[in-house]
């Protein structure tokens, strides 16, 4: 694949903000190379384009696929693995999002809970802790009930609640 000026300034910022989210540079790399792409590539097409090792496409497609960023199309006639991503910024940002949750919300959630829990049996933990431990849960199931919640909007919806932006304090009322 032959990459513009533009598109190679793409893909290498979307590298760099990779490493920002704590992503390896290559797999941010190959995703936007995917997205950018008008048709499916093979690893090797990828390695080629991106100047990689081909060991590292591999490993960084297996990665791709455990966040269901990727999945693999197969092509009549080719008998290799030619990879594809979501072409829609919503449906990424709505499979990111849902891969983070259940890699860090979820399980942090899990140990904040028995940390409440032991701390009601915990005589030691001066009471300030377990309460601070409490709110750190109760904010977390907070966002986690809003994010179920917002999730299952229609997208027309969320557009126009985002849209809204603080706008929506006026609606409620509040200040």
């Amino acid at each position: 694949m032959k990459l513009t000026p533009v598109m190679e300034k793409y893909i290498l910022h979307w590298g760099e903000m990779g490493t920002r989210w704590g992503v390896n540079r290559t797999v941010a790399q190959i995703q936007a190379l995917l997205y950018l792409s008008s048709s499916a590539l093979n690893a090797e097409e990828i390695s080629d384009t991106l100047g990689v090792a081909r060991s590292n496409v591999s490993t960084s497609i297996k990665e791709l696929q455990s966040w269901k960023l990727i999945k693999t199309v197969h092509l009549l006639g080719d008998r290799r693995d030619h990879f594809e991503t979501l072409k829609d910024p919503w449906d990424l940002f709505h499979t990111i999002m849902e891969g983070r949750k259940q890699r860090e919300l979820d399980p942090t959630m899990s140990v904040l809970r028995e940390c409440v829990l032991d701390g009601e049996q915990d005589k030691q933990t001066p009471k300030d802790v377990k309460e601070r431990m409490r709110d750190v849960l109760d904010f977390m199931e907070t966002l986690d009930t809003w994010h179920g919640q917002i999730k299952n909007l229609p997208r027309p919806t969320l557009l126009k609640l985002i849209k809204l932006g603080a706008k929506v304090q006026k609606f409620l009322g509040t200040k």
